[in-house]
């Protein structure tokens, strides 16, 4: 595989990761009707036989 090939798969699945996560977060405040200034989130990411895990934490302010 080349290296430009390599890019663009990884872009794809961060892409798709950021869309699905969005709409999901979205779902979640607006269906259980999530309030307050703000919700703390955490994404974990792993990779199958590589022994990576990449924790990220943040904070989402709410409307």
């Amino acid at each position: 595989m080349s290296e430009d090939a390599f890019n663009i798969s990884i872009r794809k699945f961060l892409k798709e990761v950021g869309v699905t996560s969005q709409r999901k977060i979205e779902e979640t405040v607006r269906e259980r009707q999530i309030s307050g200034k703000k919700l703390k989130v955490r994404m974990t990411l792993t990779a199958e036989g590589t022994g990576l895990t990449h924790v990220v934490d943040g904070e989402i302010e709410l409307p």
